[in-house]
């Protein structure tokens, strides 16, 4: 697989990854044996992309847990004010809602328009599908009560339109995100960034992985960047735990000091 599509989960989480991989094998017609399906994905692009879409981390949600995004607002923003250009990467993802939610924090606090938010994902089609702006309105009162949780200023329903099953998010809360295909298992860093957030990703990853993607996401930041993540992640044992001080502790949120 890595040599035929460039894909790499040798160091993804065994656990996670036999079940998800378990999970793609059983949505493909007649294909009943594991080596069976290895041969399926090898010769069938299209299997490889449904294989993809299983095992790509997809789980997000619009101000994903809330107290992160008020402490961002809290502890974070006041210093991006000083900045001219401020530049975030959202690393893994995913269908982008949490870099639409970050859009809408810079927006409230006056910095959208001289932000960038880069979203990049190892699974394209998710992309697309996060340049779309289209989410099902069945979602939007839990995005409505995270929002609120979140420190919100404004009315969550202003920044979208609603169909009948579907709302879709205003257009300005897209124009400066650019979205990419990247992979953290062998990509190298593509810019310098004032935060970077990887959130909820690298615990499907093994040791090994996880000081890979350190290393990736130190190389991003200068001295005073922001990392934030996951309430299952963490600095510790890591061999940058001494290079970043606390903004937040309860919200992982991370300054990089050396």
């Amino acid at each position: 697989m890595v040599q035929r599509y460039g894909y790499d989960f040798r160091d993804y989480s065994m656990t996670s990854l036999k079940r998800r991989v378990h999970l793609a094998m059983q949505k493909e017609q007649g294909v009943h044996t594991i080596s069976a399906y290895q041969d399926r994905i090898l010769h069938d692009p299209e299997a490889m992309v449904r294989f993809l879409d299983v095992v790509s981390v997809d789980v997000t949600a619009m101000f994903r847990e809330p107290a992160f995004y008020k402490a961002f607002r809290d502890k974070v923003v006041p210093a991006l004010q000083e900045l001219p250009l401020i530049r975030i990467w959202h690393a893994g993802c995913a269908t982008g809602e949490e870099a639409y939610s970050m859009a809408i924090v810079l927006h409230e606090e006056g910095l959208l328009e001289k932000a960038r938010l880069y979203a990049t994902d190892i699974n394209q089609h998710l992309l697309e599908q996060g340049k779309g702006r289209i989410f099902a309105i069945r979602q939007m009162k839990d995005y409505t009560a995270n929002y609120q949780k979140a420190g919100g200023k404004s009315d969550f329903s202003n920044y979208y339109t609603a169909g009948h099953d579907e709302v879709i998010l205003r257009a300005s809360l897209g124009r400066n995100i650019v979205w990419a295909e990247h992979n953290l298992v062998s990509d190298s860093s593509f810019n310098e960034f004032h935060v970077v957030l990887c959130r909820n990703v690298m615990i499907y990853f093994n040791r090994k992985l996880q000081g890979r993607v350190h290393r990736l996401i130190y190389d991003s930041l200068p001295v005073g960047g922001v990392l934030g993540l996951g309430h299952g992640e963490s600095l510790q044992l890591t061999p940058y735990e001494s290079c970043y001080e606390v903004v937040d502790r309860t919200t992982k949120l991370f300054r990089k000091i050396r």
